[in-house]
């Protein structure tokens, strides 16, 4: 019997993918997004048809949305399963690096096969191909390189041997988890080759737990021991490992405060005792203060953002120490942290033991009622001011919520507003693409959440900015009977860095659309333009006909659209720290001089150790 099978390098390749399973015994990449085009429709898009009763291929309407879907997918399921996304070569290639990039940056497993040009060169230079005058290797996949944690170009079919393996390592390995690209020669997805029949077993990768090193444990127990004020930093590492009871037991038990990240918000549930809530410039005064008085801050699974630090000017205390606890070596050892290598809920686990009784002083009575008693106001459903504002969006749909209910964002205004004014609930009701904070990220992101875990109520808050950067998959969307709702806050602009211009002395200019050559003519109607696309949609006037549109939201059988005009200028005032964005030195402007000189004292303020 022979130990071989004659298959050509792509439809090694589907199978190869179809067959790799995680440690729930459930297939690791769920699928495939696919635009054809010259470069992956012969070769890949004949291996996926084969396939395609059992390892699906959906069709998507812009490759780097497609890839977001992918990317949230991954996100929403805690790493443990993923998607593939293929393209033609050149233009659609290059459409996904910037969902290459995002997922780099939030470490989330994506399997990009972008189509490549000829590697026997014969027919060169191929439609859409770029060519390098004095490298003769290089095609616009080598964009991929800086934001992919694996690459690899496959120029000969028995390549693959080696290639998928490495690929599934790095996705599956918690420390270096990330998008791979696997630039794929069209021709060589053609090729034939005898491929060991044992290549393509299930096989079931495995997420290690890494334990932390025994004198790191050691000496972190000691740090916490000494701690007057110590202060739990909780990121998107929590989730991901799995290990948000195991933070709950790990504060009980020793009465450490906690403040929670864009990635690590709903680690705690917002009314747990200890969870002082939403950290850095997007944060809450409760948070915040702690943190500024804190001697010793532990980071669990944090990349200690500027957005989660204040830019390093956060954390003032003076006698104020780093702790890092993070399966990544790179993220533990940032800024003279003293590190903590391991997996979240083993390391949580861990350092309990060896705190034994030990429970930190700190106190933080009133901190969390007083915040709470002057943001709760701001989302109200108060009627008479001419439009509404966007903290009075989130209360309607924070009403509106359930406990399954999943909201999502990624850019603009609504991230910065969420992370303070939202009430999280379960772990994973909460999902933030901040990273990147990618525009165009939501409608597609939504629509992976739903298929991620079609039981939750996901809802997507997006500007009308975002919204027109990406919004093709609102019909993919359609098209799949997909239901999510999407709340379109039109604001007529980018009025997140219009307030941002702002405040940095700037006039307001080329951000919102009155302040935009041409602005005026501007009258998008947001609501046809997704019923145009197959979605349900609705424009309300006022938060009651908001909340009224959203009681309706299960009767859609697709994507459920509410579009609500918005005043661009209020945010939330209370609670955020100092965010480093350099003002100009000169300018003829006062405004920007006053910028300038509050710049400069806080600047001051920062600590790079």
């Amino acid at each position: 019997m022979s130990k071989t099978i004659r298959l050509t390098a792509a439809q090694a390749m589907v199978r190869y993918i179809a067959a790799q399973q995680n440690s729930d015994g459930e297939r690791f990449i769920e699928g495939c997004w696919a635009i054809f085009g010259h470069g992956n429709v012969a070769g890949i898009g004949e291996a996926l048809y084969a396939h395609k009763d059992d390892f699906p291929t959906w069709r998507g309407h812009n490759e780097q949305t497609m890839a977001h879907a992918a990317i949230a997918y991954a996100k929403q399921s805690g790493r443990r399963k993923a998607m593939a996304v293929t393209s033609s070569i050149g233009p659609g290639a290059a459409n996904m690096v910037t969902a290459a990039a995002l997922a780099h940056v939030n470490r989330l497993p994506v399997l990009l096969i972008p189509g490549d040009v000829f590697a026997d060169r014969g027919p060169d230079p191929v439609l859409q191909q770029v060519e390098d005058w004095t490298d003769g290797t290089v095609t616009v996949n080598d964009a991929f390189k800086p934001v992919t944690r694996y690459f690899d170009r496959i120029i000969r079919p028995e390549q693959l041997l080696t290639a998928l393996p490495r690929a599934f390592r790095t996705m599956t390995d918690p420390a270096e988890c990330g998008p791979v690209c696997l630039s794929f020669c069209q021709d060589v997805q053609a090729e034939a080759y005898d491929y060991p029949k044992s290549f393509f077993e299930p096989r079931v990768w495995r997420q290690r737990r890494i334990r932390p090193d025994e004198a790191e444990l050691s000496e972190v127990a000691d740090m916490i021991r000494a701690a007057k004020r110590p202060v739990i930093v909780a990121g998107g590492g929590v989730h991901y490992a799995g290990a948000t009871d195991a933070l709950a037991s790990f504060v009980e038990a020793h009465n450490l405060p906690v403040t929670e990240t864009q990635a690590g918000k709903s680690a705690l549930p917002w009314d747990h005792a200890l969870n002082m809530g939403p950290i850095g410039v997007t944060g809450g005064a409760a948070a915040n203060s702690v943190c500024a008085e804190a001697d010793l801050v532990i980071g669990i699974g944090t990349r200690f953002q500027d957005f989660t630090t204040g830019s390093w000017g956060l954390f003032a205390n003076p006698e104020r120490r780093l702790v890092s606890l993070n399966v990544a070596a790179y993220d533990a050892m940032k800024h003279g942290a003293v590190p903590l290598m391991s997996d979240a809920l083993v390391g949580l686990k861990e350092l309990s033991e060896a705190l034994g009784s030990h429970r930190a002083p700190g106190k933080t009575g009133g901190l969390k009622d007083d915040w709470f008693g002057k943001v709760d106001p701001l989302t109200d459903a108060l009627e008479g001011n001419a439009l509404p504002t966007d903290m009075q969006v989130i209360g309607a749909v924070q009403r509106a919520a359930t406990a399954e209910t999943v909201v999502m964002c990624a850019a603009g205004t609504m991230p910065g507003e969420l992370h303070k004014l939202w009430k999280a609930g379960k772990p994973g009701s909460y999902h933030m693409e901040y990273g990147f904070s990618c525009m165009g990220y939501e409608i597609a992101g939504a629509m992976g959440i739903k298929m991620a875990q079609p039981e939750r109520d996901v809802i997507c808050f997006t500007g009308d900015g975002t919204y027109m950067m990406a919004n093709s998959e609102m019909a993919t969307a359609a098209m799949m009977g997909i239901p999510f709702t999407v709340v379109i806050t039109d604001n007529r602009g980018y009025a997140c860095i219009n307030r941002l211009q702002m405040g940095c002395g700037g006039a307001e200019f080329n951000n919102l659309l009155d302040h935009a050559i041409g602005g005026e003519n501007s009258k998008i109607d947001f609501a046809k333009h997704a019923e145009a696309m197959g979605a349900t949609s609705v424009k309300v006037g006022s938060i009651a006909e908001l909340e009224d549109a959203l009681a309706k939201r299960d009767e859609a059988k697709g994507p459920y659209v509410v579009v609500i005009d918005t005043d661009p200028y209020p945010s939330t005032e209370h609670g955020g720290t100092w965010w480093d964005v350099g003002v100009p030195e000169v300018s003829e402007r006062e405004e920007v001089k006053a910028a300038r000189a509050t710049y400069e004292a806080k600047k001051k303020l920062q600590r790079v150790d």
